[in-house]
């Protein structure tokens, strides 16, 4: 809500800290596998990286840890974990029940201004594809999301999936290269849903949207076997 006197100072937004740019970097690095699953990570050799102290990496490294990126083990090398189809199936089962929810509540609230938002990050993501960005076209995957949430008075919805979706984002990640004109084509369709006030049109988009990991995972595991946790089953 908008501050109402009008000679209040504007609150600055709180600046990164260090131990949270580590945790941005290390995030990235690990989502994009650019540190793929199974990689051993040093407190000693980030830190040395960037020229920091041991405790603000030992923190970025509890939070990924905390998200399902690390498997911190005391006496042993700290290492990226392997992908959990277990844990996507449960992932899902969970965004899916809330965001069955939040495109309700689109549905039935969502105006003008809230549309053409939800319209401008799907042009982006078209204009992604074209330049072959897949860093920028996840990053918009997200954010479609994150605004139907957070537009419709929800944004604790979009905190509490963010806390479930590490495995899953490893997946979708590298979904990109075979999959960025579906994801394209399910935004749509949610899209349009909310446009014309079509809770149920909406609804089986949302479904068949956050349903095409199965496939994903194991079009991708034919591919990277070693991602994946040997014991889990798709």
């Amino acid at each position: 809500m908008a501050n109402s006197d009008p000679g209040a100072l504007p609150i600055e937004p709180r600046r990164p800290s260090v131990a949270d740019q580590i945790f941005d970097d290390m995030q990235r690095r690990i989502l994009t596998l650019d540190l793929p699953p199974n990689t051993k990570v040093s407190e000693i050799e980030i830190a040395r990286q960037a020229n920091v102290s041991r405790q603000p990496v030992r923190d970025a490294f509890y939070r990924l840890s905390e998200q399902g990126f690390l498997n911190i083990r005391p006496q042993r090398a700290t290492l990226v974990t392997q992908i959990s189809a277990r844990a996507i199936r449960e992932s899902r089962f969970v965004r899916t029940a809330l965001e069955l929810e939040t495109s309700r509540i689109a549905c039935e609230t969502f105006g003008h201004e809230d549309i053409a938002a939800l319209d401008w990050i799907i042009e982006q993501q078209e204009e992604a594809t074209v330049q072959d960005d897949p860093d920028r076209f996840h990053e918009l995957d997200d954010a479609l999301h994150a605004a139907i949430c957070n537009r419709g008075g929800q944004g604790f919805a979009w905190k509490l999936i963010q806390l479930q979706k590490a495995h899953t984002d490893r997946v979708r990640y590298l979904s990109l290269a075979f999959a960025a004109k579906e994801a394209i084509d399910d935004h749509k369709a949610i899209v349009d849903g909310i446009r014309h006030h079509d809770i149920d049109a909406c609804h089986a988009a949302v479904r068949r949207h956050l349903g095409r990991i199965q496939g994903q995972i194991a079009q991708i595991r034919a591919q990277h076997s070693a991602y994946f946790e040997p014991e889990d089953t798709p």
